[in-house]
């Protein structure tokens, strides 16, 4: 069967929407051939910041790990052998040099002490008996009344016995000496630790561990570690003229990332490098009133080795790195053409890179608009301390009305 016939108004709808596509066609082939025949705008060169270099001094600061050590530290150690019968100290109290620490039983040398004082008392009233006897021979001996080898032999036992009393003398003096060790006294001024023996162990005079120990914490020293290739750098810099030593400051930075309020000086630095960890050693002391910084500790230490010169301080932002790793920064060339150069930067201060090589006082360095522009490329530059002005919205054409 044959479809039937479209009504009359279906096929003048159909119609009029056919030629509406076809002048929507033809209008919009108008639009882009009057497009295509303008003259497409230049682009104009990209606005870049840049600064003017000069060249500075600035301190070679490094940062460095260390361990907080005592200032002065001694053993408590007992110099005679028996039973402690006393602790005379509070621990972790402040004890002074000479201080009573400890109490040995002193009753064998109290003993010893009596009996080498008897022993003396002995030998010196024998000694006078042969001091005697031997005054009186010698006249005698004189006038042939006794045999010359009676008087030889009784001056030979005067100064025997007299020696014989020097050795008591000397065995006495043993003697008070050990009964006085019986009291163990503090080494030093300072903070003491825990008691390694208590009341009734047994110490001896020749034991490998001390008793207890005292630490002088104010002030105090930091050990720190270098790297021994570092600190040949350094060397090398310092004898080629572009640093000067100097002996500043030290700061400290606590385990817990604060800073000390105090700051240290560098004492001395040790001759020899470590062979097991390739680090040479430094020792800084700090004041310590408040006993903040406590054997043990680690610590970040921040000194100033030496100052160097002649370097360019380059923004942070200005500078960046090829895929090899080698700092390279834009430079404004001839014709205000953007132009890439490599530079040494082995380190920052504050929001700066130091700049030992590669460029110059005056030359004029990118440092802002880096990321829109290419080796070779004009730029547009202006001063990095110019003041950016305010956006200001285009009016709008007259006649045009909000909808």
């Amino acid at each position: 069967m044959l479809p039937a016939p479209l009504p009359a108004s279906a096929s003048c709808a159909t119609r009029f929407r056919g030629r509406a596509a076809l002048f929507s066609l033809l209008a919009l082939s108008l639009a882009l051939a009057a497009c295509s025949a303008e003259p497409q705008k230049e682009k104009k060169p990209p606005r870049v910041g840049f600064a003017v270099m000069k060249e500075a001094t600035v301190p070679l600061e490094v940062e460095l790990p260390g361990r907080i050590t005592p200032f002065q530290q001694g053993q408590v150690r007992p110099q005679v052998t028996g039973v402690i019968t006393r602790q005379l100290f509070t621990e972790g109290a402040l004890v002074h040099k000479g201080q009573p620490l400890y109490q040995i039983d002193a009753s064998l040398y109290r003993a010893a002490s009596d009996q080498a004082s008897a022993n003396l008392a002995a030998a010196q009233a024998t000694a006078e008996a042969a001091r005697v006897k031997a005054e009186r021979y010698k006249p005698l001996a004189a006038d042939q009344a006794v045999a010359q080898q009676d008087y030889t032999d009784a001056a030979a036992l005067s100064r025997q016995t007299a020696a014989a009393v020097a050795q008591q003398r000397a065995a006495l003096a043993t003697a008070r000496i050990n009964l006085r060790y019986t009291t163990v006294p503090s080494p030093l001024t300072g903070r003491i630790g825990r008691s390694l023996y208590t009341q009734g162990a047994l110490v001896t005079a020749n034991q490998a561990d001390p008793i207890a120990v005292v630490s002088v914490l104010d002030p105090i020293y930091v050990d720190i570690q270098q790297s021994g290739a570092d600190l040949l750098k350094l060397r090398r810099l310092l004898a080629s003229g572009g640093a000067v030593p100097k002996s500043g400051q030290v700061k400290l930075k606590l385990d817990d990332g604060t800073d000390y309020p105090i700051p240290g000086t560098l004492e001395f630095s040790e001759v020899t490098v470590d062979s097991s960890t390739g680090t040479v050693a430094l020792r800084a002391k700090f004041p310590n009133p408040d006993g903040l910084l406590l054997p043990g500790l680690f610590v970040r230490a921040r000194l100033t080795q030496a100052t160097q010169s002649k370097v360019i301080l380059v923004p942070q932002a200005a500078l960046s790195r090829d895929p090899r790793g080698n700092a390279t920064v834009f430079v404004l060339g001839k014709g205000n053409k953007a132009e890439m150069r490599k530079v040494i930067a082995d380190r920052t201060m504050a929001d700066s890179w130091v700049v030992s090589d590669g460029l110059k006082p005056g030359d004029k360095v990118i440092t802002q608009g880096v990321g829109k522009i290419r080796p070779g490329q004009d730029v547009i530059p202006v001063p990095d301390t110019t003041p950016e002005k305010p956006f200001k919205p285009k009016p709008a054409p007259s006649g045009s009305a909000a909808k």
